[in-house]
């Protein structure tokens, strides 16, 4: 395992091999046989998990149900959006033929031409179609609003340059839709979702993010407007970590799904969509990890506290074994997962070495003199910080010490990010600044054309219209015309 921790990329040599060097050799994916996806393996999984288990207690805190659709929607109900179908018709995966037969030629299987579908399937790239037209027959009255839907799924976007958990062509989700009567209210459901995204990302992921509305080039495609979540990665760039759209009655209208008002009229359902997907993954290793291995925020860690004994002989180990006996009971006993790893196949520093690359938040250490004198080693990953404690009230030590590491995580990455995020003016301090990477507040004239000039030109786009930003009018950066506020230029993954 040392050896290992020596071939990895250093940060500061070359950040994208680093990452994926990292999520290799933690055990967190790996590349498939099918090219653009990935296998996920289970301790990267398990982060997955509890992330998925806490924002999922939330959607149903917020009066979310869970329901499922299918991954097959027919070609036709993606042309009844126009931006929508625009927006995905490059990324779309095609099932055209429903059966295979041998080859007559002895070339294994092929496809049966007569097996051609009437319509053509598309592998969902996303939901929002195929639920429309299920909502159609759910919905027909003021009394059947509001629909509050969420989906756990996997979704398909044929992607050439993937990269681990960050891009890639299939990738796990969840997708919330919902049905409203009036469009104050889908409004307000579209905004309440983010900030449980914001919420989630800042006190589970330890990740500050920037909330804020996207310009109209990059808002999702089919929406009246999408809000977003950004995060500072430690390179500098930007990760769109969550969005939530407000679909106006863009999807009723394209399905025909309208309702009996309660003055009896009729009238088009109002909607939203929000996602979060394994990208987060990519933010949570991204902003904390080091050149060490994973840095994992307590809240979100599979295993919290690992405990490794240090021996000579059975007897040794058998005083020890009962001893954390104790300790992992209580520890558990307050809800903290803990593993006591007393496998005689792996040497001490080996473990040692694989935990910290794994990122596991605290390590004890425990050896017989330690019993002799009622103390034990403790290592915190983040500061990577020993000491030497009591063994009486080392659980609750533990505990306070899990949720420092957890502040102490945010308020680096705060840090962090306060200290690349500049004010600038004129284009070509710009275009200097946005080489050393970070965010960048400048003002722009509100033109999609300057936009994609600057896109063009610099390779940073428009994160958002910060919800908290600086409001001051001013002159664009590049055409000198009037500007309503800065908003946030980054490049970004």
């Amino acid at each position: 395992m040392a050896k290992e921790l020596k071939e990895m990329t250093k940060r500061a040599d070359n950040y994208s091999q680093w990452y994926n060097d990292l999520v290799v050799k933690a055990d967190l994916a790996e590349q498939s046989a099918v090219r653009g996806c990935m296998v996920i393996k289970p301790y990267g999984y398990a982060i997955w998990e509890k992330m998925q288990r806490i924002l999922d207690d939330k959607f149903k805190a917020t009066g979310h149900v869970n329901a499922y659709f299918p991954l097959l929607i027919p070609k036709s109900f993606l042309s009844r959006e126009a931006e929508h179908v625009e927006g995905f018709a490059k990324e779309c995966a095609v099932v055209t033929h429903y059966r295979l037969k041998n080859d007559p030629y002895g070339g294994g299987v092929v496809v049966d031409p007569a097996a051609k579908l009437e319509e053509e399937l598309i592998i969902r790239p996303t939901s929002e179609t195929i639920i429309w037209n299920t909502y159609k027959n759910w919905i027909h009255s003021y009394r059947d609003l509001p629909i509050l839907c969420n989906q756990w799924a996997n979704v398909f976007r044929w992607e050439m340059r993937t990269r681990l958990f960050l891009r890639t062509a299939e990738f796990l989700w969840q997708e919330g839709h919902t049905a409203h009567a009036t469009r104050e209210e889908a409004e307000a459901e579209a905004r309440r979702m983010l900030e449980v995204y914001a919420d989630f990302a800042q006190e589970y992921m330890a990740v500050p993010v920037i909330k804020g509305v996207k310009t109209e080039s990059e808002r999702f495609a089919g929406a009246i407007d999408t809000y977003t979540i950004e995060a500072m990665m430690q390179d500098g760039k930007a990760l769109q970590a969550g969005t939530s759209h407000f679909l106006g009655q863009n999807f009723a209208k394209a399905f025909d799904v309208q309702f009996l008002n309660k003055n009896n009229e009729l009238e088009y359902v109002w909607a939203t969509s929000w996602g979060v997907s394994t990208r987060l993954m990519g933010a949570l290793i991204m902003t904390h990890s080091d050149d060490n291995g994973l840095v994992l925020p307590p809240h979100l860690a599979p295993i919290q506290v690992v405990i490794i004994p240090i021996y000579k002989g059975t007897e040794q180990l058998a005083h020890i074994d009962a001893k954390v006996e104790g300790i992992v009971n209580r520890l558990r006993a307050m809800g903290i997962s803990v593993k006591y790893d007393n496998a005689d196949n792996r040497r001490p520093g080996f473990k040692f070495a694989d935990y910290e690359l794994k990122g596991v938040p605290v390590r004890l250490v425990l050896g017989a003199r330690d019993l002799e004198n009622g103390t034990i080693e403790v290592m915190r990953r983040d500061t990577l910080e020993k000491e030497t404690m009591p063994l009486e009230g080392i659980e609750e030590n533990v505990q306070k010490m899990l949720e420092d590491i957890q502040a102490n995580l945010y308020k680096k990455a705060l840090a962090y990010r306060n200290a690349r995020t500049i004010t600038v003016d004129t284009y070509d301090e710009f275009k200097e600044r946005i080489e050393e990477g970070g965010f960048i507040l400048a003002h722009w004239d509100g033109t999609p054309e300057t936009e994609a000039r600057i896109k063009e030109e610099t390779k940073a786009t428009i994160r958002c219209l910060p919800f908290d930003g600086d409001l001051t009018p001013g002159v664009c950066m590049v055409t000198g015309k009037p500007s309503a506020r800065r908003v946030l230029f980054a490049r970004s993954y």
